[in-house]
C-alpha cells in the first residue's frame, strides 16, 4: 500500500463497527478498541481489500497481502480467547473466517478481479452461461463433435480420430484462455493506473465504467472457455 493511501488516515478503513460493543468508545477502525482493549468484530459492510488495509487495485503485493493476513491471523487466533467472553470468542472465530475468505478471494488474481467488479458495479453477476460471440459457430461444432465421441466405441478408428480432434479443439481453446488472461493483465494495469490517478471527472467516470464492462465481457468470456476445456478434459481424460 502506498503512503497516499495510508495517510488518508485510519478513519478511512471502517474495520470494525463506530462503537466499541464493550465501553461504547467511539471507534477509530481498529480491530481493537483503544480504551478497553477489547477484539471488535469486522463491520459487515467492510470489504476484503479494506479488511487488509488495501486500496481496491488489482494488482497488490503478494508478500504484503500474506504478511498481513498471517499478522491478522495471529491476532484472531482462537487459542488466544480461551479464557476469554463468549462474546469475545465468538468475534474472534468470526473475524478468523472472514479474513480467511478474503485472503483467498484476493490472492487469486482472476477472483480478485471478480469481487472488484462485485464491489464496483455488481457485474461479476453478468458472467454469462452462453459462448463470446466469435466463438458461437465452434463451440457448436465442438459440441457435435464431443457427443460423436461420447456415443463412440473410443478404440475404434473413428473414435481415435475424434479424439485426436478433440485434443486439437482443446488446445487451441486453451491458448485463447491464456490470450484472454493477457488482455485482463493489461485491463487490471488500465484501472490501476485510473485508481492512482485519483480522478474524479466526469471522463474519469466514462473510462472507469468502461474498464469495468471490458473486464466484465473478458472475464465472462473465460469462464466460458474454462467450463468447455474442463469437459474436454473430463471427457477425453
Amino acid at each position: 500500500m502506498d503512503h497516499s493511501t495510508h495517510s488518508a488516515g485510519s478513519r478511512d478503513i471502517q474495520m470494525a463497527r463506530s462503537m466499541c460493543w464493550h465501553c461504547q468508545s467511539e471507534m477509530s477502525g481498529e480491530y481493537f478498541c483503544e480504551r478497553c482493549v477489547k477484539v471488535q468484530p469486522v463491520s459487515k459492510e467492510t470489504d476484503y481489500f479494506t479488511c487488509f488495509g488495501l486500496p481496491r487495485r488489482l494488482t497488490i503485493d503478494q508478500n504484503k497481502l500474506e504478511a498481513k493476513f498471517y499478522e491478522l491471523s495471529r491476532a484472531f487466533h482462537p487459542d488466544f480467547y480461551q479464557k476469554k467472553s463468549q462474546t469475545e470468542q465468538a468475534i474472534s472465530l468470526g473475524n478468523a473466517a472472514t479474513l480467511n475468505t478474503a485472503y483467498r478471494t484476493l490472492r487469486d488474481p482472476i477472483q480478485r478481479a471478480e469481487y472488484l467488479l462485485d464491489l464496483e458495479a455488481g457485474s461479476v453477476k453478468e458472467i454469462r452461461t452462453t459462448p463470446p460471440a466469435d466463438l458461437f459457430e465452434e463451440i457448436l461444432g465442438l459440441q457435435e463433435t464431443l457427443e460423436a465421441y461420447r456415443a463412440s466405441d473410443r478404440a475404434s478408428p473413428e473414435g481415435r480420430q475424434l479424439r485426436t480432434q478433440l485434443i486439437t479443439e482443446q488446445e487451441a481453446l486453451e491458448q485463447r484462455k491464456r490470450d484472454m488472461e493477457q488482455q485482463l493483465q493489461r485491463l487490471f494495469a488500465d484501472w490501476d493506473a485510473l485508481q492512482d490517478r485519483g480522478e474524479a471527472g466526469s471522463q474519469a467516470r466514462v473510462e472507469r465504467d468502461r474498464l469495468l464492462k471490458r473486464m466484465r465481457d473478458v472475464l465472462s468470456n473465460r469462464t466460458y472457455v474454462k467450463n468447455i476445456v474442463n469437459d474436454l478434459v473430463e471427457t477425453i481424460g
